[in-house]
């Protein structure tokens, strides 16, 4: 493609409110949040597999886990989990009942998490790939981007495809030595653009899909396009625009929860932190940040830890700035995401009586408690987490805000299915 011709193509990219630029990499919380509770369930992989309790199946496993969290993270990363899916007749991934293999792959995983420095980690990937570890491919490098966003970009067909219709290459899908190359080619061309894009190679990396999937015209899919069929591309366009659609729905319901948990936590004498990016959200006509603290008080954390926190959705705190109840509110994300974020909450902070909280639409009720059932979370060592429908904290929020007298009167509408057998 003509070089001239790229920047006008990242700019229609950028403009384009439904393209995966606005909807996921600029405009989505949940991309944020994503990062940290990834990393943390590595360390459960990572913990079961030195173990030997990882199991010998994706379903049910940690990494199943960490996939989903993964997946839900918009098109781009739309089948991402399909390679480490166990299957049988074929025997690949081989990591499920290959203990050598199972421990190898424990290893590159702690590798790259501990890891920093470029030239450590794509020897860590030399390594792996030298094993020839049969059904174990790049698919990996999805989760070595929310490791290391400005060093790996994230990979699937569209990917691929877009990267060759708009370089005129014949990369592969399917092997490292394929997606290193690629990744060479991305980083070249970012530094190039480095004006339009971003040092996360998310940015670059939605570029390419929205080529890949026909939403993006260049020389090198018109044809492809073209002689694609017209009903199939208006499908697409109408599945992608319902999505968008669904996101700002559930994005309305997201601030409506957090304003009736504000405007409750504040009823009852508790300082209120909102998530640090919805103060500018609105409900009610009012700003969420009207009910917020303008700031974190400072806590005995870790800043990594300190930073999470700040995204948990609604904070009520004493006067002490003492942490009384944290609060999730969930959508169409991972239930398990939403978990992971308040047991790292609870475990850097130490405090017992914090009360865990996840918000849910009564549609996903019976998906949380399988979650909250699970014997992995059924650990002694943090408080145990409860969660509210959205039916009840909705129909329920003017009688607490008016008769309640502390967090206990949430008791009344949470759930904990541990607790209650």
């Amino acid at each position: 493609m003509n070089d001239l011709l790229v920047p006008e193509r990242i700019k229609e990219y950028k403009s384009d409110p439904e393209s995966v630029y606005n909807t996921w990499f600029l405009n989505n919380n949940e991309r944020l949040k994503a990062f940290r509770t990834i990393k943390n369930g590595l360390l459960d992989v990572i913990r079961t597999i030195e173990e030997r309790t990882f199991g010998n199946d994706y379903k049910g496993s940690p990494l199943e886990f960490i996939m989903s969290a993964i997946c839900e993270q918009k098109q781009v990363f739309e089948g991402a989990a399909h390679a480490f899916y166990w299957k049988p007749k074929l025997r690949i991934p081989d990591i499920y009942e290959n203990d050598r293999h199972q421990l190898a792959f424990g290893r590159f995983l702690k590798a790259v998490l501990q890891g920093s420095q470029e030239k450590q980690l794509l020897e860590e990937i030399v390594k792996l790939d030298r094993l020839q570890i049969k059904g174990l491919g790049p698919a990996v490098a999805n989760i070595l981007y929310f490791l290391h966003p400005t060093l790996f970009p994230p990979f699937n067909t569209a990917i691929v495809r877009g990267y060759n219709e708009l370089l005129g290459r014949k990369i592969k899908l399917g092997s490292w030595s394929a997606y290193l190359e690629m990744r060479d080619g991305l980083l070249e061309m970012n530094e190039v653009q480095r004006a339009l894009l971003s040092k996360d190679l998310g940015a670059i990396g939605g570029f390419m899909f929205e080529i890949g999937s026909g939403r993006l015209i260049v020389g090198g899919n018109a044809d492809r396009v073209l002689v694609a069929d017209a009903a199939k591309r208006e499908r697409t366009n109408l599945k992608r625009h319902q999505e968008v659609v669904n996101d700002c729905r559930e994005e309305t319901e997201h601030s409506e929860m957090q304003y009736h948990l504000a405007r409750l936590g504040r009823s009852l004498g508790y300082r209120v932190w909102v998530a640090q990016n919805d103060h500018k959200r609105q409900w009610n006509r009012q700003a969420l940040g009207e009910f917020s603290l303008p700031a974190l008080p400072p806590l005995e954390v870790s800043k990594a830890a300190a930073d999470t926190i700040s995204y948990i959705d609604v904070l009520w705190l004493d006067d002490q700035h003492r942490m009384v109840s944290a609060f999730e509110v969930e959508k169409s994300t991972s239930i398990y995401s939403g978990i992971l974020r308040l047991y790292d909450l609870a475990l850097s902070l130490r405090q017992p009586e914090c009360r865990l909280y996840l918000i849910s639409p009564d549609s996903r009720e019976k998906e949380i408690k399988a979650q909250l059932l699970r014997p992995s979370l059924q650990q002694g060592n943090v408080q145990g987490i409860s969660y509210v429908l959205f039916s009840d904290l909705r129909g329920d929020c003017d009688a607490m805000c008016k008769y309640g007298r502390s967090a206990d009167v949430l008791e009344g509408i949470s759930r904990n299915p541990a607790m209650r057998g």
